[in-house]
Parts: C-alpha cells; structure tokens; sequence
C-alpha cells in the first residue's frame, strides 16, 4: 500500500467524479509521495492576476530506487473548500477505485 492509498482510506484526499480529479490538500499529497520515496525535482505555483494569490500549481518528483515519475497539478479553490488535485505515476493517473 502506498501513502497515497493511505490518504484515500482515511478520507483525506477523496474522488470528485463532477471534476474527474482528487479532493485534497496539496501538502499532504506531497508528505505522501515523499514518504513513498519520490523527491521533488519541480515545484511551480500560478498566481491569479488581480491579486496575485496562488489559484494552483504543478509538482514532479523522481523516485531514485524505481525511477518512477511522479506529477501533481492543483488548482485551489476558495476557503475553506480544498483543491482540486490530478495525480499521475509513471503517465498514469492515480486509480479513483
């Protein structure tokens, strides 16, 4: 079991079949493949252009031991509600089950 699947079993990060991606917190997306073994080789935010607050972003980490890739698009959403997370491994999406 991944630190992923962990996240979705404890209802942490759980599938929105209306925008075919994962609800969640981005941090803790990136704790979870961290702890998987992935390490963050890119990390960029975008910004809104009126007030310049972060509306989302893209992260890729490499797993040394595998060489598996791993990339992780956001887009936040206002609070208190979480971002819209898209998760893929290797070009393949993370299964919603």
């Amino acid at each position: 079991m991944t630190s992923l699947d962990g996240l979705r079993e404890r209802g942490q990060m759980t599938w929105s079949e209306h925008e075919q991606g994962w609800v969640g917190t981005p941090g803790e997306i990136f704790d979870a493949l961290a702890a998987d073994g992935f390490h963050e080789c890119k990390r960029e935010m975008t910004s809104s252009r009126r007030d310049c607050r972060p509306v989302g972003g893209v992260w890729q980490g490499v797993n040394p031991l595998t060489n598996s890739v791993a990339s992780l698009i956001w887009v936040a959403r206002p609070a208190p509600r979480p971002a819209t997370l898209f998760i893929e491994i290797d070009g393949e999406a993370f299964p919603s089950l």
